[in-house]
């Protein structure tokens, strides 16, 4: 599994947003899609909402990643 550290640079980022941040999704329409099949995990529960705010120390799983969210 790759580990990646995305750095805030504000108070929060929507979890469609950090996807397409660190580039592992090309468009935000894949992200909604990837969101929405339950396919991404953030803190160990089943993200279906792409606005949901990442603060730090939230982390997010998506098929050979982890982001690690941190200010």
């Amino acid at each position: 599994m790759e580990k990646i550290t995305f750095i805030l640079r504000d108070e929060f980022i929507t979890l469609q947003n950090l996807l397409k941040a660190e580039n592992i999704v090309a468009t935000g329409g894949e992200a909604k899609y990837v969101i929405v099949d339950g396919l991404v995990t953030v803190n160990g529960e089943c993200e279906t909402r792409r606005g949901k705010k990442l603060r730090s120390g939230d982390v997010v799983v998506f098929e050979n990643y982890e982001i690690t969210v941190q200010s």
